[in-house]
């Protein structure tokens, strides 16, 4: 067991650290303003924080299950929670934002990130995996000119079974979509002045013996990497769609992935418990896989 934080150098497997297993663990995110990682466990309703190279980890109770976790410019967090977009204030105080699919009680907010202009995508899903009940939706950040607008809420897709990895090329001129009920990454043309998706289209197919696609993240390369569950692997895919490494997790529930540590050159990676079939199910694995992965973008609500 690697203790703290501590990642090994580049060319060993990933590990596990310290934090105790979740049940669900989920949407990992550096958090540049505090020197650290935070991810969460979605039946919990916690978001976890692990600084490098300490054992400094801790969590915040948002009294709710909690599926993505973004930094905020304003300080604190963005997040989806079950009934919607929200914010953790830096008060500990959890706020609703964009209530999401009211009329959809069986229906939970799954996994989000933001672009670069802040504006925040995250998706719903049955939690019955009814196929085609989820959506993606993007939350526009309030007008600044009119701070008193409540943010806008756009649904990108509809008919989506389980809406979950969502990441931007390093030009974001394309967004890598996942949803899992496909058994594929898409990849869409993005337009970066206003947030539209346009030209959705496969990128990669992944073999139903492999796993399902989960999480993923994009390198500072280009390169898509993505979490297989039931597979206990990573994928790293080029970015004209050609499969070039295979990572194995001794885990099979592996369900995200993102960059951190202060040069983003630690790949963190979430699993899920395994009804204790494995002993390291849902805990957090990082390692050094040698390239640089690109900064997470806050959300300016």
């Amino acid at each position: 067991m690697i203790l703290g934080g501590s990642v090994p150098g580049a060319g060993a497997g990933p590990v596990p650290l310290s934090p105790p297993a979740a049940t669900l663990g989920e949407s990992p995110c550096w958090d540049v303003r505090g020197g650290r990682l935070l991810w969460v466990d979605i039946p919990a309703g916690r978001v976890h924080y692990l600084v490098p190279d300490t054992d400094l980890h801790g969590w915040y109770d948002i009294g709710r299950p909690v599926s993505a976790i973004v930094p905020r410019v304003v300080g604190g967090f963005g997040l989806a929670v079950r009934e919607g977009f929200a914010v953790l204030e830096p008060d500990g105080t959890v706020r609703i934002v964009a209530p999401v699919e009211a009329d959809r009680p069986g229906n939970r907010m799954n996994d989000g990130a933001c672009d670069r202009a802040g504006r925040f995508f995250a998706g719903t899903k049955a939690e019955d995996d009814t196929p085609g009940a989820g959506a993606l939706y993007r939350l526009d950040p309030p007008d600044t000119a009119h701070p008193s607008r409540p943010p806008v809420l756009v649904r990108v897709f509809a008919d989506v079974t389980n809406s979950n990895g969502i990441a931007w090329s390093p030009d974001e001129r394309l967004v890598y979509y996942v949803d899992t009920g496909t058994g594929r990454i898409d990849v869409c043309a993005y337009d970066p002045t206003d947030g539209t998706v346009s030209d959705r289209r496969p990128f990669a197919e992944i073999p139903a013996e492999a796993g399902l696609p989960d999480g993923l993240t994009v390198d500072a390369d280009g390169g898509v990497w993505v979490a297989l569950w039931e597979g206990g692997a990573l994928r790293r895919y080029t970015p004209d769609g050609r499969l070039d490494r295979t990572l194995s997790v001794p885990v099979r529930r592996v369900t995200n992935c993102a960059f951190g540590g202060p040069d983003l050159d630690v790949l963190y990676v979430t699993t899920a418990a395994t009804d204790g079939r494995e002993p390291l199910g849902g805990r957090l694995f990082a390692f050094r896989p040698g390239i640089r992965g690109l900064a997470a973008h806050p959300y300016r609500g």
